[in-house]
């Protein structure tokens, strides 16, 4: 059959690789599995429960839910009908869900619980087309989602097919709102098109088949995550949703996945716990594993000779074979993206026989634009990899990375103005990134274009060049480089401070709390000493002179990062405006 819509996927499923399990989510210690047909089944009645409701062609309805099955459902009910889908991430604040529901326009809302429901019932009040609010699990005074399926009639069948069969390649289906790092949220325009050539496109970096299994954690909200979803049930991949991320690593033992998608906090996240648990060994086993970690921090693409070869097949046998089997003991590939990968992250778990793929995208192009493949000498340690097929890249003069092809939005959901600024007049995206073309044909990303500050001696400082460097010291969890119109860069630094009170308990330095810790000089000097070295290389304009330790980390529902965890630079600037000041009295 030919794929041209996205409802149109699970049918391709159901013609090429039929699944027992096409998708599934753990409810009540055991996992509930949708069948192939049962999905389409349940999505078809989705729908027309949903024409009961009065949904027609054209209309929005919004998702406010962590990844289960129920979005799925909802989602290919609704593709069906013609109609336009709103995700709202969970973690949105009430006034983001009031925006949405009222920008969109968004007749019917699907909450997944109890906490999400009420900021959709008080955006009611100011979202005057909303009509109907279901939730996933079963909220007192709330109705239920499995009402919607309920009221389908069988005499909207012959309906439910005519509106399919309008429903073009090109028609939207869906409006997602990017919070972004200022102002309020965009809502970028995607068609069928858009997200369906991305993600066949995209099946050429991904060494998976239909036999394989994906557990789904990044937030399907975003447009990373949810057209992988389509791409995984494009090539028959069985998909396994997990809504939390407390009890990830236990999911992650069971489904035993082949792939899955992650962002580079997680990443260093899971270093991190690693690394703690190589310091609590003793004697040879120690000196071990602190051996294959220097192995694997050395690791080249193209390998180091065959001593090191050797040494590496020895480390990967004795040492990396339990960080394999940690993730599950099967993983093919991981898809890192939303922001900078640290090479040494890559080196190090693709030494371990973890293929950690670096990519890079966007949610006005659907998303991917390249991303690294293991395979067919694909792989470069510090780019994004090379562009996918029928997406073009080119680097403006002023270093801005434009991009082409068939995965670019339609447009911002009534701002042409803001749209006639992102794409110009020969439809080239104007990504607001800062890159290079390696020879080869690796982009690599080097900075943010609206992040780029100039100090008071107009010098350019590129920040995320530092903060990448600092990233990487076990004594720094979050760091964010400053000096607009200031004299030399600082840094607000949160330190890490699971691994502090390992030191501190290692060199006699009393602990106490997180606020007596940073005031604590010899603290202070030794995160300085790690600037110093993060400092090596650069430019004397560019080296961060002053750091200012915060006890608190950045979070989403703190307002400092963004649902796909990017730094939020004026809000945090204002939440520390203070401290910023102390940074540079006296300078």
């Amino acid at each position: 059959m030919t794929v041209t819509r996205l409802f149109d996927v699970p049918e391709h499923q159901l013609l090429r690789f039929p699944k027992d399990k096409a998708i599934a989510t753990k409810e009540g210690g055991q996992w509930r599995g949708y069948s192939t047909q049962e999905l389409i089944d349940t999505a078809e009645r989705i729908a027309l429960g949903l024409m009961a409701l009065g949904v027609k062609p054209g209309d929005t309805v919004a998702i406010a839910s962590g990844n289960r099955s129920e979005w799925c459902l909802v989602d290919q009910a609704v593709l069906r009908i013609g109609a336009i889908g709103v995700p709202i991430y969970p973690t949105s604040s009430a006034e983001d869900y009031a925006y949405v529901l009222m920008h969109s326009g968004s007749r019917v809302c699907f909450s997944a619980n109890a906490e999400i429901h009420a900021k959709a019932l008080a955006a009611m009040t100011t979202a005057p087309a909303l009509e109907h609010l279901f939730t996933f699990d079963r909220v007192d005074g709330a109705r239920h989602w499995s009402e919607v399926p309920a009221l389908a009639r069988e005499d909207d069948r012959s309906t439910l097919q005519a509106y399919k069969d309008r429903v073009k390649a090109d028609d939207l289906a869906t409006i997602i709102y990017t919070s972004g790092t200022t102002g309020r949220p965009k809502g970028v325009m995607l068609t069928h098109h858009n997200i369906l050539s991305n993600a066949i496109a995209s099946t050429t970096r991904f060494p998976v088949d239909h036999h394989a299994r994906a557990i789904s954690f990044l937030p399907l909200s975003h447009i990373y995550e949810r057209m992988l979803m389509y791409l995984y049930m494009y090539t028959g991949v069985s998909i396994h949703f997990q809504e939390s991320l407390d009890d990830l690593g236990d999911r992650i033992r069971e489904v035993a996945p082949d792939v899955f998608t992650a962002v580079p906090r997680l990443l260093e996240k899971i270093y991190d716990k690693i690394v703690a648990k190589g310091e609590t060994l003793t004697g040879i086993k120690r000196k071990l594993f602190f051996w294959a970690l220097e192995l694997g921090h050395r690791y080249e693409v193209h390998g180091r000779g065959p001593w090191y070869d050797l040494q590496l097949a020895v480390a990967r046998r004795l040492i990396f074979s339990k960080w394999q089997a940690a993730l599950g003991g099967k993983v093919r590939v991981v898809a890192s993206g939303s922001a900078a990968l640290q090479p040494r992250l890559a080196r190090v778990f693709n030494a371990a026989g973890i293929a950690v793929m670096e990519g890079y995208g966007l949610t006005e192009s659907s998303p991917v634009v390249s991303v690294n493949d293991l395979r067919n000498d694909g792989l470069r340690f510090g780019t994004v990899g090379r562009p996918i097929p029928g997406v073009h890249v080119r680097i403006a003069g002023d270093g801005e990375i434009l991009v082409q092809g068939p995965n670019i939005m339609q447009g911002y959901y009534k701002e042409p103005a803001l749209t006639a600024e992102a794409i110009d007049a020969e439809g080239w995206l104007h990504t607001g990134d800062i890159g290079e073309i390696t020879k080869e044909g690796f982009l690599r990303i080097t900075d943010r274009k609206k992040e780029i500050f100039k100090t008071s001696g107009g010098k350019y400082v590129a920040p995320q060049v530092m903060e990448n460097k600092l990233k990487a010291s076990r004594f720094v969890e979050q760091v964010m480089v400053i000096g607009e119109a200031r004299k030399f860069p600082a840094a607000l630094i949160v330190p890490n401070f699971g691994f502090l009170q390992d030191y501190c308990a290692l060199k006699g330095i009393p602990y106490g709390d997180r606020a007596s810790v940073v005031r604590e000089p010899r603290i202070h000097d030794r995160i300085m000493a790690e600037v110093e070295k993060a400092n090596q290389g650069l430019g004397q304009w560019e080296q961060v002179k002053k750091i200012a330790l915060l006890t608190a980390e950045w979070t989403v529902d703190g307002g400092e990062l963004t649902p796909t965890l990017k730094l939020r630079r004026k809000p945090i600037l204002a939440k520390y405006a203070r401290e910023v000041e102390d940074l540079y009295a006296g300078s």
